[in-house]
């Protein structure tokens, strides 16, 4: 349905100049949940990808070396580090895969992202635990995750969310260079136009920076 859906037409957005970006879904969620967002970004001439590996299921052991090895790639197709986007879950990820390679990522963005304050300050702690082996505070990686990776980081967050607080979202200033608000709720993140807008703005201000 997301992919036959008229609102996945790109969003305009500020241009960039090729550079690679990856977009890690949420949480239950798959590439289909950030067509929107990639096709904007492509259309905007940046090389977008997925993350390429199905459906989000959770936290794993071998999740982190997956993702890093993925990056790795990229970064050698390209040339150049890449710009990490993650919605929700996947911003946890996007962080920590900057942490394990902070060479090979230049800027990180955060969509929604539980990253600070209690990992149950949200409205999906219960189904991730029982979907999953594991408590949301107790997950099978060797992470601190409210530690700001070694790369800017933008917390993208929202006072209408509807599913992970805001508090949680872009907390202490010292865990992400910089905190956006955007009214948009949890689940439109990727695919609202607002949304996708100030990404665009976003990496056009870092980028020349």
């Amino acid at each position: 349905m997301l992919l036959a859906s008229p609102f996945q037409r790109p969003v305009p957005m500020v241009r960039g100049r090729g550079q690679p970006v990856i977009v890690y879904p949420g949480y239950l969620t798959s590439d289909i949940s950030s067509i929107r967002l990639r096709r904007s970004l492509q259309s905007a001439g940046y090389t977008a990808y997925g993350w390429e590996l199905g459906q989000n299921k959770g936290a794993r052991a071998d999740l982190l070396d997956d993702l890093s090895e993925r990056l790795e790639q990229v970064h050698a197709r390209h040339g150049e580090p890449a710009i990490l986007i993650g919605w929700s879950l996947g911003g946890i990820y996007a962080r920590e895969v900057a942490k394990r390679s902070p060479q090979h990522a230049c800027l990180v963005i955060t969509l929604g992202s539980p990253f600070s304050g209690s990992p149950r300050a949200n409205n999906a702690w219960r189904l991730y635990e029982f979907l999953n082996d594991h408590t949301v505070d107790e997950p099978p990686l060797d992470i601190d995750i409210a530690a700001k990776p070694p790369v800017r980081t933008i917390a993208v967050w929202s006072l209408i969310d509807g599913i992970v607080s805001a508090a949680s979202a872009c907390e202490l200033p010292g865990q992400s260079d910089r905190q956006v608000e955007v009214r948009v709720r949890h689940l439109s993140l990727t695919r609202n136009p607002e949304g996708i807008r100030l990404i665009g703005h976003l990496l056009a201000e870092e980028l020349a920076a």
